[in-house]
């Protein structure tokens, strides 16, 4: 498995807006854009940060993964996503070393791309996202 970079880190927001007030206007970082991924239930918006990027997540339904995320620990740090060129190879890759996944098939994310989650039992207590750029 060869990991590219950092994709972006997933923040847990209350409000995107206000979350966005903060990172554009106190921090000067650029409005990326925003999306909803109704897969997973959010609304985002991102920021970019040299060839990373921040990512700001907003439950759109209280069941979601985030929304419980925000009531157990606030908001704050949810996720990291590392950038890999084969994420089925990797999937396999990391299942034969042990690594739990909560993903054993990448599904669709933002932005089209293929995605899959690292259980934070393997993890040291991190929530990793792989993510396969679109070849669109």
């Amino acid at each position: 498995m060869k990991i590219l970079g950092i994709s972006h880190l997933g923040l847990a927001v209350r409000s995107v807006d206000e979350a966005t007030k903060f990172f554009s206007g106190a921090l000067g970082l650029p409005a990326g854009g925003q999306e909803r991924v109704e897969d997973q239930r959010v609304q985002l918006s991102w920021h970019p940060v040299g060839k990373s990027r921040i990512e700001l997540l907003e439950p759109t339904d209280p069941s979601s993964v985030v929304a419980r995320f925000l009531e157990k620990r606030g908001e704050g740090i949810h996720h990291v996503c590392f950038i890999v060129e084969d994420i089925k190879g990797a999937l396999k890759e990391l299942q034969a070393k042990g690594i739990r996944l909560i993903d054993e098939i990448p599904r669709k994310g933002a932005g089209g791309c293929q995605i899959a989650f690292l259980h934070p039992e393997s993890t040291h207590g991190v929530l990793i996202e792989l993510s396969e750029e679109s070849k669109i």
